[in-house]
C-alpha cells in the first residue's frame, strides 16, 4: 500500500496543472555550469534523504511481513526512486496524467502479492 500510495501521488503531482510538469528536485541543476554546482549538490542530498527514508519504510515492512525476507530494500528504493523519477521526466515531456497513471499501474501489476504468494492483477 505504501508503494502503491507513492506511486499514484506521483503521477498526480508530476501532472498537477496548477503546476509545472515533472519535479525540480530531479530536473533542477542535472546539466548546469559550475557556479551552480551548491544547487547541484543539495538536490542530490534532497533525493538521498527520501531514499533512504522510503529504505527504513520498506525494511519495517520487511520486518513486518510485508515484504519477503528475499527483497533488499535499499535496492527496491532505488527502484521507485528511478521509476518515479523517470515519470518526472516523462512529464515534463508532456506525459499525460492518464499515460503516467497506466505506468504506475503496469509497476504494480508486478509486485508480490504476500498473502496469495502471486503477483498483483
Amino acid at each position: 500500500q505504501v508503494i502503491e500510495q507513492l506511486l499514484n501521488g506521483a503521477y498526480k503531482s508530476l501532472t498537477d496543472p496548477t503546476h509545472p510538469p515533472g519535479c525540480l528536485m530531479v530536473q533542477g541543476a542535472l546539466s548546469c555550469g559550475q557556479s551552480a554546482d551548491p544547487i547541484r549538490r543539495e538536490l542530490i542530498s534532497r533525493r538521498a534523504i527520501l531514499q533512504s527514508a522510503l529504505t527504513r519504510r520498506l525494511t519495517r515492512a520487511r520486518s513486518q511481513g510485508d515484504l519477503p525476507k528475499a527483497i533488499n530494500p535499499a535496492d527496491l528504493s532505488r527502484f521507485i526512486v528511478t521509476l518515479i523519477h523517470g515519470m518526472s521526466v516523462q512529464a515534463a515531456g508532456g506525459a499525460t496524467r492518464p499515460q503516467l497513471r497506466r505506468v504506475a499501474r503496469m509497476a504494480l501489476s508486478t509486485w508480490p502479492n504476500i498473502s496469495r504468494g502471486k503477483t498483483r492483477q
